[in-house]
């Protein structure tokens, strides 16, 4: 499967130019009206005729990271997502840069299956994960690589104090905890969240470097939540937030 990774809305043109590092002279690349002559006429090239199960609104325009594998790529990519309404039905591309220097984009025209899968996570809420520690470093890769999954929505919070907070305004599905931190540890923040009725079923996950990979892996429990070992592993970590989330 070609698709793996769903983001934001870019919808305006200027912003998805900038984005895809294209310019205002490349823009004509990413319009239906020259991609048609362009491309399609291009040695007889058609592109897969593919029926949508969502309304197209909700993917066209979208950013989509994916790996162009009948480009002969298989490097995960990020482009911009457009739906062409076509006699039978649509066809769904998107445009991706394959050089900066000269400026030069490629369109990968997405087949059933790999619509399917957009479609899917266009549709399903993905899950708040709130992730408290105050290395920022580790903040920010976590949600990194959580994201480009397509499957979670993360917060960063690198201050213990405003954890409650934080955990209230954005609704949180789980929480990855720090337990060593300087303005207030991962069991103090846990006990506010236990005590605070709108959260208190909120599954809690305590990340640290005060106990070994080992011992996490006989479901040691630190205030009756999970925990995993620093360093994290991140298929661990999935697994883990997985195991926990509470079903939709």
């Amino acid at each position: 499967m070609a698709f793996t990774g769903f983001a934001v809305p870019i919808r305006n043109q200027k912003m998805r130019n900038s984005y895809l590092g294209l310019g205002e002279n490349y823009r004509a690349l990413l319009e239906p009206s020259a991609v048609r002559p362009s491309i399609f006429s291009c040695m007889g090239y058609r592109p897969p005729t593919v029926k949508l199960p969502i309304p197209p609104e909700k993917i066209d325009g979208q950013t989509v990271t994916f790996k162009p594998v009948r480009d002969g790529i298989d490097l995960e990519v990020p482009g911009v997502i457009q739906v062409i309404e076509d006699a039978n039905g649509f066809n769904v591309n998107a445009s991706y840069i394959v050089s900066q220097n000269p400026p030069l984009c490629r369109v990968y025209w997405f087949d059933q299956s790999e619509v399917d899968a957009i479609a899917k996570l266009a549709v399903k809420e993905k899950r708040r994960i709130l992730i408290v520690d105050d290395d920022r470093e580790i903040t920010r890769l976590v949600k990194i690589l959580l994201e480009r999954t397509g499957r979670y929505s993360v917060l960063e919070e690198n201050d213990a104090t405003k954890a409650h907070q934080s955990a209230q305004d954005f609704r949180a599905d789980l929480i990855l905890l720090d337990i060593m931190m300087p303005e207030a540890d991962g069991g103090e923040v846990a006990a506010q969240i236990e005590a605070d009725p709108e959260l208190q079923r909120t599954p809690i996950i305590f990340l640290t470097a005060l106990v070994t990979k080992p011992e996490t892996n006989t479901g040691l429990r630190i205030q009756g939540h999970p925990s995993l070992a620093k360093p994290i592993n991140i298929p661990e970590l999935i697994t883990g937030i997985e195991e926990n989330l509470p079903a939709q």
